[in-house]
């Protein structure tokens, strides 16, 4: 009833920001918000609204914006606040949450301008039965039981008492309930009600992002090698490297490491923490006896590697000599990474150039799922098709690996130093146009916005752009899908 007594006028916006300010604009009387934080903004903000409705004496109906999208709300005069339900909120428009993302194959790849949302089943839909169930109708409880009509009685004096045709084990049935249980907001104006007690569903772009972290948060049987490859230097294959490891180290909490399978000198050493040594791959290499021998123990590993203390993932960097003039070979990518599965659980290798070097091919052997990073640049998209084009020529395991790959397309850096309006657009465009030319070829696509803190020096994920690190999510939940 409340809310269709709630009437268009007066027409009510509100908005909440994530910097503690809002704003709520009544019949076009703006009203700005600044507070010590989140919920002190919702409460001054709610004041206003109620005190509006109090006036008139009759709920009122509210549009909300927050960083997780739009939505729709009534208040009453005596603040009681309950979602306008005819009305979903819709997320934001691709200019603030880039990330495109495909559907998974056999079928082409499949790209949408936001993450997609989960389907979450009706709690409150129950299948109805009959009242007098028949052989027709069976009865479901925790498992499947089948009634059939009652036997006649023996004796007349006896009551009468239906016997099941075959009784069933207890193995097979249960009485747990195994939907899943929505928690009640936690983001924008659904979160911050909900902790002011007024419980609110989750939006759509809050569900999508939980499912990720489901995706990403999983354990697999066994160790996964991701490899992460262009032919283009440039290409932004180290900071995908970073990015993909510190966010599933982050939310699954498995071992990861980030290889630096480079065929000498690579730059992943560059744009990571050093650890307190200065051991490379070729170092692990000449203990590898010692690391794989029955009595090692796990923490021997960090003698070779450089822990990342925020992101909690470890780096194995390439030789960084520069008087050696040694390349990696098959036989030490096999070694080392024989130690490394010993030690971890997931595997995120950069590469170099060449896709005829013994090291990188090796690489691939031992990949689990294909990442192809490119910026949009028309040189580096077309290294990456070629790149594609090579493995799928080889057949085999290489060409599934092609097929089976996802392709993240990052916004030129060039374009958004001009700050021009227009080249902004051309850069957003063109990220478009590129992953939609690769969406048919292989399983997804996702477009990562442009954030300074990967352009140079060490990266870190906390320091990236709120819209920067959801991009980042979906693209490691597209990986992980492919494990």
């Amino acid at each position: 009833m409340m809310e269709t007594q709630a009437l268009d006028f007066p027409k009510i916006n509100a908005v909440l920001r994530t910097n503690g300010t809002g704003e709520v604009t009544i019949n076009g009387t703006s009203h700005a918000i600044e507070a010590d934080n989140e919920a002190a903004v919702l409460n001054d903000a709610l004041r206003l609204i109620t005190e509006t409705a109090a006036q008139l004496g009759r709920p009122v109906r509210v549009s909300t914006t927050d960083p997780d999208g739009r939505g729709l709300i009534i208040v009453s005069p005596d603040g009681v606040v309950s979602e306008a339900t005819p009305t979903k909120p819709t997320a934001r428009r691709e200019q603030e949450t880039p990330p495109v993302t495909a559907a998974p194959s056999p079928g082409p790849a499949k790209v949408l301008t936001a993450p997609t949302s989960t389907q979450i089943p009706d709690a409150t839909a129950i299948e109805k039965t009959p009242t007098q169930p028949t052989a027709a109708a069976p009865v479901t409880f925790g498992a499947a039981v089948t009634a059939v009509p009652a036997q006649k009685p023996a004796i007349a004096s006896r009551e009468a008492v239906a016997e099941p045709a075959a009784r069933r084990s207890l193995k097979d049935t249960s009485f747990l309930v195994s939907a899943p249980v929505l928690q009640p907001a936690t983001r924008g104006w659904r979160g911050a009600l909900s902790r002011l007690g007024f419980r609110m569903d989750p939006s759509t772009e809050e569900l999508a992002e939980r499912d990720d972290i489901r995706t990403v948060s999983q354990h697999w049987p066994g160790p996964r090698t991701v490899a992460v490859v262009n032919r283009k230097g440039g290409a932004n294959k180290t900071p995908t490297v970073v990015m993909l490891s510190a966010i599933l180290a982050r939310y699954s909490g498995a071992a990861t490491v980030a290889w630096d399978n480079n065929e000498s000198q690579g730059t992943l050493g560059w744009r990571t923490e050093k650890g307190g040594h200065d051991n490379s791959v070729l170092d692990l290499i000449d203990s590898s006896q010692t690391l794989l021998s029955p009595s090692a123990q796990a923490a021997e590993i960090a003698r070779f590697v450089h822990h990342q203390t925020g992101d909690k993932f470890d780096v194995l960097r390439s030789d960084e000599n520069d008087e050696g003039d040694h390349e990696v070979t098959a036989e030490e990518v096999d070694i080392a990474h024989q130690v490394l599965t010993r030690y971890y659980r997931l595997i995120i290798m950069d590469s170099g150039n060449t896709a005829r070097a013994a090291n990188w091919r090796r690489m691939i052997h031992h990949t689990n799922q294909l990442v192809v990073p490119v910026t949009a640049i028309e040189d580096r998209a077309e290294a990456a098709r070629l790149t594609l084009q090579t493995l799928e020529s080889r057949g085999g395991h290489d060409a599934e690996l092609a097929r089976n790959a996802v392709v993240i397309v990052s916004e030129s850096t060039d374009a958004k130093r001009s700050m021009s309006g227009d080249a902004l657009k051309r850069a957003k465009d063109e990220a478009q146009r590129i992953a939609e030319a690769f969406t048919p070829h292989v399983r997804a696509v996702v477009r990562i916005p442009y954030d300074p803190a990967l352009v140079n020096g060490p990266i870190r994920y906390d320091a990236l752009q709120p819209a920067t690190q959801r991009a980042w999510l979906t693209a490691a939940a597209a990986v992980a899908k492919g494990f």
